[in-house]
This record gives C-alpha cells, sequence and structure tokens, in this order.
C-alpha cells in the first residue's frame, strides 16, 4: 500500500522541445494527470499527500505559464499547471539515486510536436562543394542530473560543462572549414543515448563530451581523456542488431535493414572497429595538446564503457577537463581565461587530428596542411610506444629528433614528423 507522502519541492526545466517538471516527494504515491482546454491546463492530483511548509512554485519557463497549488477534497494535493499551449504529456516515477531522493517526473511535450535540432552556427562558410568538419559538443549532465559537486560546495559539474561547451563552440567555429554544434545549451536533460544520436542526426564527425570528475580524495587531479572501450562497444552491437529501429537506419553509409543478420554483424564490426579507431586517434591528439595545457591525470588515453560514447560511426572521446572536487582545479574551471585555454587545447588536438585525417569532401582536405605536432614524455612511455599512438614509424621518430637509440627521459619535447606511417 502506498504510503501518504510529502511534496517536498518543484523544479523545472525547459528544454529545445520539452518542458520538465520534478516534484522530490518523500516516497512512492498514487497520482492521476488530466488536461483541460481554454484555457490550456494540465492538472495533477496526488492522492494522500501534503505540501511541505515553505513549498514553492517556479517562474514561468518553456511551455509552463505558471503553477497553482491546493487541496483535492480532504486529503489530497492538486497542483494545475498553466499551459501556453496544449500537450502531450509523459509521467513516471524515479527511485532514490546518487544523492536524489524519491521523485515524480512531467515531460510536457507540445501537441504540435516540432523537432528538436542540436544548436549550430556556421561561422566559417566554404563553397558548397566542400563542407566543413563538423563537432558535436556535449555538456555533460544538465536539469534534475546536476553531476558532481564542487570542493567549495558551491559548483556543480553542470554550469562548468555547459561553460565549457558553448567557449568550445565559440572557438570552434572561429577556425576556417570547422564548425560545431551544442547538443544541450541550456539547463535540461538529455537521456545519454539521446546524445550520441543527435550527434548521428547532425551528420557529426567528432563527438566530444565534456565533464569534471569528481574524487572522494580532494588532492585528485589533472586532465583525463576517454575512449569506448571494447566491452561498450560490443554491448551496443548487440543492442543495434536486436533493435529494429536501429536496422533501419544508416551505420557508417549502410543500412542494416535489408541484411541477413550475419552479414549486419559484419558491416556493424567494420563500422565500428573504424570508429574506435578513429576515436582513438583524435582522442590521442587532444591528451597532448592537454599536457601541453597542464598536468594530465593519466598519461595516456582511457577506456571505459561510458554510454555516451557509444554511437556505432562518429568518432567520440569524453574529456574530463578537471577535478571539480579539487579546490584549486574548482577554482580554475570557474574562471573564464582558464576555460578559454582549456577549449583552445582541445581545439588544437582536435585541429591536428583532422589536418592528418581530413573527411572526404571537406574544406580541410583540400586546403588544411598538417600542423608541426610535439609529444612530451611521461611517466612509463617508450619511444615506441610513442611512435605507435602518433601513427608514425619509429625510424621516423628518431630522425626527427636525432636519436640514435630507444631511451627517452620525462619532460622530453619530442617532435612528431609530419609524414604519417601505416599506423
Amino acid at each position: 500500500m502506498v504510503q501518504a507522502a510529502e511534496i517536498k519541492a518543484l523544479r523545472v526545466w525547459a528544454g529545445p522541445d520539452h518542458t520538465r517538471a520534478v516534484f522530490d516527494v518523500s516516497g512512492p504515491l498514487d497520482y492521476r494527470i488530466f488536461s483541460l482546454d481554454n484555457p490550456h491546463r494540465l492538472v495533477l492530483d496526488i492522492n494522500g499527500s501534503s505540501l511541505v511548509q515553505g513549498f514553492s512554485t517556479p517562474e514561468a519557463v518553456g511551455l509552463l505559464g505558471g503553477v497553482r497549488t491546493g487541496k483535492q477534497g480532504e486529503r489530497d494535493v492538486r497542483v494545475v499547471f498553466d499551459l501556453t499551449e496544449g500537450v502531450r504529456p509523459k509521467s513516471f516515477l524515479l527511485p532514490p539515486a546518487d544523492k536524489l531522493g524519491h521523485r515524480l517526473v512531467i515531460d510536457l511535450h507540445p501537441q504540435n510536436a516540432r523537432t528538436a535540432s542540436v544548436v549550430r552556427t556556421v561561422q566559417q562558410a566554404v563553397p558548397a562543394t566542400e563542407r566543413n568538419v563538423v563537432i558535436a559538443i556535449d555538456a555533460g549532465h544538465g536539469g534534475e542530473d546536476p553531476g558532481a559537486r564542487g570542493a567549495s560546495g558551491k559548483t556543480w559539474e553542470k554550469h562548468i560543462t555547459l561553460a565549457v561547451a558553448r567557449e568550445l563552440k565559440r572557438q570552434v567555429d572561429a577556425q576556417p572549414g570547422m564548425e560545431a554544434v551544442l547538443i544541450r545549451d541550456g539547463d535540461y536533460f538529455i537521456p545519454l543515448q539521446q546524445r550520441y544520436q543527435k550527434a548521428r542526426e547532425a551528420r557529426a564527425d567528432l563527438f566530444v563530451s565534456i565533464h569534471a570528475d569528481a574524487f572522494h580524495k580532494a588532492a585528485a587531479s589533472g586532465s583525463s581523456v576517454f575512449v569506448l572501450s571494447t566491452r561498450g562497444a560490443s554491448n551496443e552491437a548487440a543492442r543495434w542488431l536486436a533493435a529494429s529501429e536501429n536496422k533501419s537506419d544508416l551505420v557508417g553509409g549502410v543500412s542494416l535493414e535489408d541484411k541477413d543478420n550475419t552479414l549486419a554483424a559484419v558491416l556493424l564490426d567494420l563500422s565500428q572497429s573504424a570508429t574506435l579507431k578513429a576515436s582513438d586517434d583524435a582522442a590521442n591528439h587532444v591528451l597532448e595538446a592537454m599536457k601541453r595545457l597542464g598536468k594530465t591525470h593519466k598519461p595516456h588515453v582511457e577506456r571505459a564503457n561510458f554510454v555516451v560514447l557509444r554511437s556505432p560511426d562518429v568518432p567520440s572521446m569524453l574529456v574530463e577537463t578537471a577535478f571539480i572536487s579539487n579546490p584549486d582545479e574548482e577554482k580554475k574551471l570557474n574562471d573564464p581565461t582558464h576555460r578559454g585555454k582549456l577549449a583552445a587545447a582541445i581545439v588544437e588536438g582536435v585541429r591536428d587530428y583532422f589536418s592528418v585525417q581530413p573527411p572526404p569532401g571537406t574544406w580541410l582536405a583540400s586546403n588544411a596542411k598538417p600542423r608541426q605536432r610535439h609529444h612530451v614524455v611521461s611517466r612509463g612511455e617508450t619511444l615506441s610506444l610513442i611512435a605507435q599512438r602518433h601513427g608514425v614509424t619509429l625510424a621516423s621518430l628518431r630522425s626527427a629528433n636525432a636519436i640514435k637509440g630507444d631511451v627517452v627521459k620525462v619532460g622530453d619535447r619530442l617532435t612528431i614528423p609530419l609524414a604519417v606511417g601505416p599506423g
């Protein structure tokens, strides 16, 4: 039997395609929702409940024109949402997770559905026959998912990631032959699988997810760059091959819908293998650029089973900009000047990657020249490993740096030859 529930708070966010209302409640509850017209309203009745003292209603936002509360009968709470237009509501209960308790979520979608799009502003025009390279930038977390909390207790990851993402977009758009799209450009939540799907819809050449990690030890510091683990790729492959809505989609430019299971699996594996290789190459370029900005948490690109990186045909990486739980790094993340330097390092790595491997048919493929690259030796790295990571031969790396043997020292700055070897 459902116990009487207290309604503690109401939080509202407006996204590009819907408005979300989240009630913080003391436990599971029984409720019903119905719509009224002339004017448009949505009525929520919560049975056997009460509002806590000091409960406040939010201001108008998105599809929500206002909120009114009152009693319905002797034991129920009624909440009336005044709407700017007719909506299609979707509601569900969420159990406690992380630091959040029980929640009732109500998503308000326009009756006349509009297709939401990522935020895209082209700053550098190129001839129609030569398209821009498209970078999809994903600001992690958002809305009712605030992410990690800073050491001071005043900073939330979702605000930092959005600020970095916006600055990164500004700098990408300033590059000739490149443009950026924002997956999220406001304080609202987007499910993880929808994030990389939006990148695919934007026909992105690269997906970069921005985060700011936390650790139980405040001393943890440094940036990190992640790509998808092979286990994560295998999980996604199984999901794609099992789901009919995925088979009708294009993966690597090929539809799986009319292929038998064996051929579909082979085509998907080929697409994923190429995507993982490109992801690794791009991530290594970004990590090297970030090393020049400051300390990195690990000297190499890390691998993890992050859902947001599971696109089968868009090279993807996740950048942990810093540890928000570290007081010094939290302070830097709140500094617009530092965020600008951070974005510049990511752009430098992305530009280096595309100067070496520009997508066919792009302006960069016709005009960009490979830039001189460098590598700062970290602990545990060998000359052969460095050559492998940068896609050059060991002999060419020795020649470019006048090295006769294989000995390198931590902190050495190596020149990476422009000629790219077979991998």
